[in-house]
């Protein structure tokens, strides 16, 4: 699969997951509790491949236009992976406060999903060839199992 597609699939994931979230009542903490584990997951492994196979390669390969997509990426991964989403594991589950909170993160991750989406996975698709995609697919799929890995047995412990 190639690395374009790969990560719009994660992208459906993670939307499905914060549209679970965000939906679910204060009574629902299981729920959200569960859910949340694997949204910390799967924006986790995410955001590895992304930073360190596609942007590195769509900073390279770009111009000045990419260099500013790629740094405002950074940006929106950094306020996820820092501030929101460690604030949103820090609040209980069953409180209003998570509620609002998700919410937020579901914004936040929705626009960042879309600006993907819309300008930088096109303008990747003209950087690269279907054989460099492809590489970089089999390379995601790789370190996604590794880490994928890795976060299982850092939760079971």
């Amino acid at each position: 699969m190639n690395a374009i597609d790969l990560l719009i699939e994660d992208h459906e994931r993670v939307k499905d997951l914060l549209t679970r979230l965000t939906e679910s009542t204060e009574r629902a903490v299981k729920t959200r509790t569960e859910l949340l584990s694997k949204l910390e997951m799967e924006v986790t492994i995410h955001t590895q491949l992304e930073e360190q196979i596609l942007y590195p390669a769509y900073k390279e390969a770009g111009g000045k236009e990419e260099l500013k997509m790629y740094h405002e990426a950074k940006e929106e991964h950094r306020a996820v992976d820092s501030l929101v989403l460690p604030d949103l594991k820090a609040t209980d589950p069953g409180s209003v406060q998570f509620s609002g909170r998700a919410k937020v993160c579901k914004e936040l991750l929705e626009h960042h999903i879309e600006e993907e989406e819309s300008e930088m996975f096109p303008q990747a698709r003209e950087l690269f060839d279907a054989k460099r995609l492809e590489e970089m697919g089999a390379q995601m799929m790789e370190l996604r199992n590794r880490l994928k890995k890795e976060f299982t047995a850092k939760q079971a412990a």
